[in-house]
């Protein structure tokens, strides 16, 4: 599986030369310059539907392994497609004057400041304005550009839901300031902290911050902390997206073997509500509906079953008839919980409406006439 997900990255990497990817220069207001920016548009974007956003410094580095990875993972891991856009800041080091912090305060420097509004009041307000842009927007950035998104959480509210800050440059009080912030913040945060293996005065501040971060006890913030021992200062990068690419848009996924089992088996709640609350949060946080999946809804029926909460099983058949309209599912899950119920009768209509619909997976019209007959054997209709 590892190999094969080699060589589909590998092909991604490949294709993504055909795909929308535009490079144009910026004028600046705020810095009064001109700045090199390259966006990455998904191949069939439409404005009917709505797409992430995803920031990223050192474009230079990060744009196409950043613009690689979110390909990769729409197209085979169930995340939704994304719009990328990468600030370019090699030439003439200017990474170390847009990002660049006070010795003794940590604070942005007067340039960092122009640049800290360059992204907030000019690209991202660009792109929301121009494109279909969804709420949920990512910051990317490696050493210092890593260091200067967490600038971005010191607002009453962040730009940014979701950061992905690789071998961070620290600045003065941060390992203290960022936990402290991100106690504060009202608001769902995803917060990746990747840092290589190699021994220095940077990796120690970082697993110093790392130690903040897991203190905190948040149902909002979701945190993860990777240290890759084999990594080197280049290759880290690499590590490092994939992994938190998949966490952060986990919730999107289909639901897993693993996550059935450890939590809906294990919930007191009723398992329909696992449902209901997994796409009200994509809805809240991506700002769109997304189509359930069947995978989901067979997921939920077979914890209906397992867990004999048969209950559970009206609001998925409603959900079904809305969903999947020409099907079985609706009214054969309609059939069983009433079933269950005690109402033969009820029972034997709504299978025989699900026996004059189409098959879908598992459901087929001998198994809606088997209920049918044995519903007739027992009661004698």
């Amino acid at each position: 599986m590892k190999a094969l997900f080699s060589i589909l990255f590998t092909l991604i990497i490949c294709l993504s030369s055909l795909a929308q990817v535009k490079q144009e220069i910026f004028e600046s207001f705020k810095l009064q310059e001109r700045r090199d920016v390259k966006y990455y548009f998904p191949e069939d974007y439409t404005p009917e539907k709505k797409y992430p956003l995803v920031v990223v410094l050192d474009a230079e580095y990060l744009f196409d392994q950043v613009v690689a990875t979110s390909k990769f993972y729409s197209d085979f891991q169930g995340m939704p497609q994304a719009i990328v856009v990468g600030i370019y800041q090699s030439k003439d080091e200017l990474r170390w004057e847009d990002c660049g912090f006070e010795g003794d305060t940590g604070l942005p420097t007067e340039k960092g400041k122009k640049f800290y509004e360059f992204l907030g009041m000019e690209i991202v307000p660009y792109l929301d304005t121009s494109f279909n842009t969804a709420p949920f927007k990512i910051f990317v950035g490696y050493d210092i550009t890593a260091n200067f998104g967490n600038f971005y959480l010191f607002k009453d509210k962040s730009l940014f839901n979701a950061f992905i800050s690789i071998s961070p440059l620290l600045a003065p009080e941060m390992v203290s300031r960022i936990p402290a912030r991100l106690s504060d913040l009202d608001q769902k945060i995803f917060y990746h902290l990747i840092s290589e293996g190699e021994k220095s005065e940077e990796l120690e501040q970082i697993r110093a911050l790392d130690r903040g971060l897991k203190s905190l006890n948040k149902e909002t913030l979701h945190y993860y902390y990777d240290e890759y021992e084999e990594a080197n200062e280049i290759s880290v990068v690499t590590y490092g997206l994939g992994k938190a690419w998949e966490r952060t848009f986990e919730i999107f996924k289909p639901i897993s073997p693993k996550e059935y089992k450890q939590n809906i088996l294990t919930s007191d709640e009723p398992v329909f509500d696992y449902l209901a609350e997994k796409y009200s949060t994509i809805e809240s946080l991506f700002g769109f509906k997304k189509q359930v999946e069947l995978n989901d809804i067979m997921a939920i029926y077979a914890g209906c079953r397992k867990k004999d909460d048969y209950q559970s099983l009206k609001p998925l058949s409603d959900l079904c008839k809305k969903e999947f309209p020409n099907t079985m599912l609706g009214f054969y899950f309609e059939g069983e919980y009433y079933e269950e119920l005690g109402e033969p009768k009820k029972a034997l209509r709504t299978f025989e409406k699900a026996f004059g619909m189409e098959e879908i997976d598992f459901l087929t019209k001998e198994m809606a006439l088997e209920k049918m007959d044995a519903l007739k054997a027992d009661f004698g209709f």
